[in-house]
């Protein structure tokens, strides 16, 4: 029985495959192309994530907890002790973790004593060798292969000129942060990160038979808010939080090439169904049942979505490497390790496992003719038998399921569910499509109706479009999904832009900022020189001067940035709003204000009473204001600086604000600053912070706008692929009709007539729907980044419309020109 399963697919359905090499070529690109952009979406997020992962485990070793300081300032070192005499604590191992150096040349400090063998981590064989060294050579530093060093070698680390003590090459320990690291005695890496009795980082390796959770509830008593206590993988699920945005958009951009490529199967293996009729009919004539061939056709589709996908799989490994790079420098460098390219593993079979099974649900829809079609009947014209007809009642169920799944968008798209909101963009444009499918004779006499508007090849055309509604149905789609995604997703990014960059407009009114990495990266440190602010503020032309700090903290499971603020120096728009109460309040340590997606997190909201952990213990705020701020990569906690500087321990500044005085040289005063300023600290004017920010906003976005252009492509090749297919099948009418006289110059036109009706439908379908969806969308992505946006339609949603139109009808080309090439002889002569 299975021998015979298997011949008859090797005959009937792979054969068929080989038999058409055009279409299955064409399906398989296109699937290939989906399982690419999952692919490396998968690969963005899961080399975010996965590089922090990575690190965690090289380093913590046997660890079942982490006790870790709440912001960078780390905490007490006096707190190890207490820790250590925690029953249940086997081995309490001190670090100093802190990043060093900025862009190529990033790389992690990493200081411990010598019970960090005990962690058995990928340092410990090295350690073992080389750590003897640490001990003879003054500020000695073991640095791995990837920083360039070799043994002897003294350069700048820190506040300290070191000296390589060793270089680690031993391959599992290069593969740490990508061989940048530098390991040192922990007193050395004190002194070189000038933190002198404080620890990043404690791991936490229980004694035998110890109850973790019991252990994790005595810990977090002795810490008492000074410190966090978490589970190793607490910094993988914060540096997840980073990335989440350009994840869900991306995706969301992706589930749309999947639908369209969806109706590209469907077309095929309708197409399949109509040209196998005679077979069918045969085989059911002599006795075959109908499920074994329903089976054929869903294992023929299954093998194009496998093999699509596998192939697809692969470019998208190098489409995520290339894309890896186009992330925004804010995203990279607010975790702490150095990203490396990782392809998850699951990326893979995921992207492969949904090409299959959207192949499979596809050829399902289509291989419903099979149940439909009597065998006298599948001898039949395409149009005259009963399968490419609707039933009432199934039009109607598809009308009242639309409106639910768009209505269930509309609420979800309206509710503050942060970024699962972006989900209701997907949901609207499926329902949508259900919706369509309920007005599908509509949708075909409109395609028909603009055919028959260009003459005589249009009526001919007409003619096609009506005999193939279903065909005609699943392309329209394509074109809409593609123009809708278009519309919809990219004007709402454009608008999200927008808001963002109106939202850091107020830094426009500082004239210069100094900093240790660029605006746009959001300078949480390391702190600016305690001597610079007094000689900025002695540079003649220099007005005023103000300090600001930002630091990443932890709050709950999440992580937020801190940010307070001296004489409004540096404020966004966004939080102009506050009264002078309330900052009167702040600077007493009484309350702070916190953007909505913190707000959403730990469910608090105006007047809300608010526990925040901090080196110097708990301190009990109220919430004074929750306000819109753009939180792409973390939440906001806004508080006075001083009492920043006080309970976390973080004294100076990461930025320095700068006003000139009035009728001073701008550029003369801009000299002298950045003459004032060590070179490896950047100055920026106001203005091009702005502008920064607002770049690397829209760079952000724009792996999600070109992930969309490729699904307009991938609509284009689904019309090119229907329009092939339409003229294969009408081979032999075209050749009647070119004996008896018609010109190659008329059955071209009639080709471009249905491509024109069935691209001007589906443009016209998704501007309307694309305008629908990006109304939506402004309140989804407003949720998504803790903001609000405002809904701005653009001239450019007819031009965007237009392109994608165009790259549609581009995919007519090649059929029409089949057409008024083929030869009468040829196409006569097929049975």
């Amino acid at each position: 029985m299975i021998r015979a399963g298997w011949d008859r697919l090797r005959l009937f359905n792979i054969g068929e495959l080989f038999a058409h090499r055009g279409r299955t070529t064409m399906a398989m690109i296109v699937m290939g192309v989906s399982a690419g952009l999952l692919v490396s979406v998968f690969s963005i997020s899961g080399s975010i994530t996965g590089s922090v992962d990575k690190l965690t485990h090289s380093l913590g070793g046997k660890a079942a907890l982490e006790i870790s300081g709440v912001t960078d300032a780390g905490f007490d070192q006096s707190l190890l002790q207490q820790i250590r005499a925690v029953s249940g604590v086997g081995t309490a191992v001190p670090m100093v973790r802190q990043s060093i150096g900025a862009d190529e040349n990033r790389a992690l400090l990493i200081g411990a004593d010598q019970s960090v063998s005990e962690l058995g981590g990928d340092l410990e064989g090295p350690l073992k060798e080389q750590a003897a060294k640490l001990l003879t050579v003054s500020n000695g530093v073991l640095v791995g292969a990837g920083m360039g060093h070799k043994e002897g070698d003294k350069f700048q680390l820190g506040s300290v000129t070191a000296t390589v003590a060793g270089v680690i090459d031993d391959p599992a320990a290069a593969k740490i942060n990508g061989g940048h690291i530098a390991i040192a005695l922990l007193p050395v890496a004190q002194k070189i990160s000038d933190r002198a009795g404080r620890l990043d980082s404690v791991q936490i390796i229980a004694a035998p038979n110890t109850d973790v959770d019991q252990l994790r509830s005595e810990l977090t008593k002795v810490v008492a808010g000074r410190a966090v206590v978490a589970d190793p993988d607490l910094r993988s699920a914060q540096a997840g939080g980073a990335i989440m945005l350009v994840r869900y958009s991306t995706l969301a951009s992706s589930a749309a090439a999947l639908i369209v490529s969806s109706f590209l199967i469907y077309n095929a293996m309708s197409m399949a169904v109509a040209q196998r009729r005679p077979t069918l009919s045969l085989l059911r004539a002599m006795g075959g049942k109908r499920a074994p061939m329903i089976r054929d056709l869903l294992a023929e589709a299954a093998l194009l979505g496998l093999f699509g996908g596998l192939i697809g799989a692969i470019l998208g490994i190098f489409m995520g490497r290339s894309a890896i790079h186009q992330l925004p420098a804010a995203i990279v460098n607010s975790v702490e390790s150095r990203t490396e390219y990782q392809v998850p593993g699951y990326a893979v079979p995921v992207a492969v496992l949904a090409c299959v099974l959207a192949s499979v649900l596809a050829a399902a829809i289509a291989a419903r003719q099979v149940y439909k079609v009597a065998p006298i009947e599948a001898l039949a014209p395409i149009g005259v038998g009963s399968a490419d007809t609707v039933r009432p009642l199934l039009r109607w169920t598809a009308g009242i399921l639309g409106l639910a799944i768009v209505t269930g968008a509309a609420v979800l798209a309206k509710a503050d569910l942060g970024r699962l909101s972006i989900g209701s963009i997907s949901l609207a444009i499926a329902g949508a499509v259900v919706l369509c499918f309920a007005a599908t004779d509509p949708i075909v006499r409109a395609v028909a109706g603009v055919a028959r508007l260009f003459g005589a090849p249009g009526a001919l055309g007409a003619t096609t479009i009506e005999r193939a509604p279903r065909r005609v149905w699943a392309t329209v789609m394509t074109v809409m999904i593609g123009v809708t995604a278009i519309v919809a997703i990219g004007n709402a990014s454009r608008n999200m832009v927008s808001a963002a960059t109106d939202s850091f407009e107020g830094l426009a009114r500082t004239d210069v900022f100094v900093s240790p990495t660029a605006m746009e990266q959001f300078p949480t440190g390391p702190l600016l020189p305690p001597d610079l602010k007094d000689k900025l503020r002695d540079i003649p032309g220099v007005g005023g001067v103000g300090a600001a700090q930002m630091a990443f903290a932890t709050l709950g499971r999440g992580r937020v940035m801190l940010q307070a603020y001296e004489g409004g120096v540096a404020r966004t728009t966004a939080l102009d709003s506050i009264s002078e109460a309330d900052q009167a309040r702040m600077a007493a340590g009484q309350g702070v204000v916190i953007s909505r997606d913190v707000a959403r997190s730990l469910g608090v909201h105006e007047g809300s009473d608010l526990t925040l952990p901090t080196p110097t213990g708990e301190h009990h705020v109220q919430v004074l204001r929750v306000v819109p701020y753009f939180s792409a990569i973390a939440g906001v906690v806004v508080l006075d600086l001083d009492i920043m500087r006080q309970w976390y321990q973080r004294p100076g500044e990461t930025i320095v604000g700068i006003d000139f005085a009035p009728g001073a040289d701008p550029a003369k005063t801009m000299a002298a600053i950045r003459a004032a300023v060590p070179a490896d600290i950047h100055v920026d004017t106001g203005r091009a912070a702005v502008t920064a920010i607002s770049s690397s906003v829209r760079q952000g976005s724009s792996i999600s706008a070109a992930i969309l252009w490729i699904t307009v492509l991938v609509s284009a090749v689904a019309l090119l692929n229907t329009l092939m297919l339409s003229v294969l099948d009408r081979r032999r009418e075209l050749g009647v009709l070119r004996a008896m006289g018609t010109s190659r110059r008329f059955l071209l036109r009639t080709v471009l007539t249905e491509a024109a009706g069935i691209g001007v439908t589906g443009a016209l379908l998704g501007l309307g729907v694309g305008s629908a969806v990006h109304y939506l969308g402004t309140f989804a992505l407003g949720h998504a980044i803790g903001m609000d946006i405002a809904y701005h339609p653009s001239p450019l949603l007819v031009a965007y419309a237009f392109i994608a139109l165009a790259l549609s009808l581009l995919g007519a080309v090649p059929p029409a020109l089949r057409a008024a090439r083929l030869p009468i002889v040829e196409a006569i002569a097929i049975d």
